[in-house]
């Protein structure tokens, strides 16, 4: 090969050089899920099988875990994230629709701030009451419980995971459609106010399905209703708070989004992607596994959804007067 051939040579070499390299970068793009609670919980969880589940669609997908401030720091890290569809993430019901009333200043705006992809999950919300309780006030349905409680102003209690917690949120909506009053005591999370309905300190409460379920299953506590809109398929027999008091509709929610001004295709690739992960069977059966129903929904339905939850804990909130400063 001459010296004037080998350098047409040597540039065209140089140019394939380019352009693999330009292609195994294009390659090796990962997609980041910012889960705004700390490892380990439902959220953290479905979130994992779910990158899992769309890797072959979308390649290298990882979780990346920014918890703290009830979930505003990392929603706020969503927020202001590139729009290239290459970092997404959860958006809760409180990081969505409850801390935006709770908190007095807020680092991001749940209605503009973001690019709805799709919702995934709902976990039923249910209202318990100790057995040893139930059995001795004679409480068998949630009628018993309204009924007694008018009739006993003040004298049954209720716990929560907190001021402003789904819990305490819960507790306020049913009993201002009940039309009762009941004390509420907050605890400082979940876990020690369950303690307390199993140790018969408190009554009663508003628990997660998937937390609850075990010692309802145990007969330590009682299940009196769900407050999805409809009964749960997984506690069939378990009446919805709204066959009783009409509208009522409270559960803990979960779905995508991405920073707002993310380009529709790139949402529309997303949805795409993540609904076929959420209606897969393998996914559905671990769903279930944790109380979780999928719910998969396109962008425009899971914002107008949004919209919603966001109107209506606005109104919950106020009433409760809770505030987190």
């Amino acid at each position: 090969m001459t010296h004037q051939a080998f350098k047409p040579f040597k540039v065209l070499v140089a140019i394939t050089l380019a352009l693999a390299g330009a292609t195994a970068l294009a390659q090796t793009k990962v997609t980041r899920i910012i889960v705004p609670y700390a490892p380990g919980g439902p959220i953290d969880v479905t979130a994992r099988l779910m990158a899992e589940r769309v890797k072959d669609t979308l390649g290298t997908v990882i979780i990346d875990n920014k918890p703290g401030g009830g979930g505003n720091i990392g929603a706020d890290a969503i927020a202001k994230a590139a729009p290239d569809g290459l970092t997404i993430g959860i958006a809760a019901v409180a990081t969505h629709a409850i801390n935006p009333w709770l908190y007095s200043k807020m680092p991001y705006n749940a209605a503009t701030d973001f690019a709805p992809i799709t919702q995934m999950l709902r976990v039923p919300n249910v209202l318990v009451i100790n057995a040893d309780t139930a059995a001795r006030l004679k409480i068998d349905t949630l009628a018993d419980l309204i009924k007694y409680a008018k009739a006993n102003p003040a004298k049954l209690n209720y716990a929560s995971g907190g001021n402003g917690s789904a819990g305490h949120l819960a507790g306020e909506m049913f009993k201002a459609q009940a039309g009762i009053f009941a004390v509420h005591i907050p605890y400082n999370g979940g876990n020690p106010a369950q303690l307390a309905l199993l140790s018969g300190q408190v009554d009663f409460n508003f628990d997660n399905l998937a937390t609850a379920s075990s010692n309802i299953k145990a007969g330590k506590l009682k299940a009196l209703a769900v407050t999805t809109a409809k009964r749960s398929a997984v506690l069939p027999d378990v009446p919805a708070v709204a066959e009783t008091l009409k509208g009522f509709e409270i559960d803990t929610w979960w779905g995508l989004v991405a920073p707002a001004g993310t380009p529709a295709d790139v949402v529309a690739k997303l949805n795409a992607a993540f609904v076929a992960a959420l209606n897969s069977p393998e996914a559905k059966a671990r769903f279930a596994s944790l109380m979780a129903e999928p719910v998969a929904s396109s962008p425009e339905q899971f914002g107008a959804f949004m919209k919603s939850e966001l109107g209506k804990y606005e109104k919950v909130v106020k009433a409760s007067g809770a505030k987190v400063d």
